[in-house]
């Protein structure tokens, strides 16, 4: 839930002014950030702050539940290679659209 939260910070905080300079560098359209970018513009400083906060508690979390795999029931969710496959994918994206938001705007 924090790596979760932490990304939807990041996209919201990178939605103003950096992810739409990557997306046309590559070809892509970014008309449709408008509306986010709307709403997350005002609240760039505590966005930057939570997004920060999040991910940094959903790394600490997530670094924590490697180190204590056994802790992990045999049949859990966090058992899955996957579903730690994708919280470490959601980290770094995170990560990298929150230093993008916070290098470019």
């Amino acid at each position: 839930m924090l790596t979760l939260s932490g990304f939807a910070a990041a996209f919201g905080v990178a939605s103003c002014c950096g992810l739409p300079f990557l997306l046309a560098t590559m070809g892509i359209g970014s008309a449709w950030l408008f509306g986010i970018a709307s709403l997350a513009a005002p609240h760039r400083g505590s966005l930057l702050v939570a997004g920060a906060i999040c991910l940094a508690g959903g790394a600490a979390l997530f670094w924590r539940r490697r180190a204590v795999a056994d802790a992990c029931a045999p049949g859990g969710l966090c058992a899955k290679p996957a579903m730690r496959g994708m919280t470490l994918v959601a980290l770094l994206a995170g990560f990298a659209l929150l230093t993008i938001g916070y290098l470019y705007a």
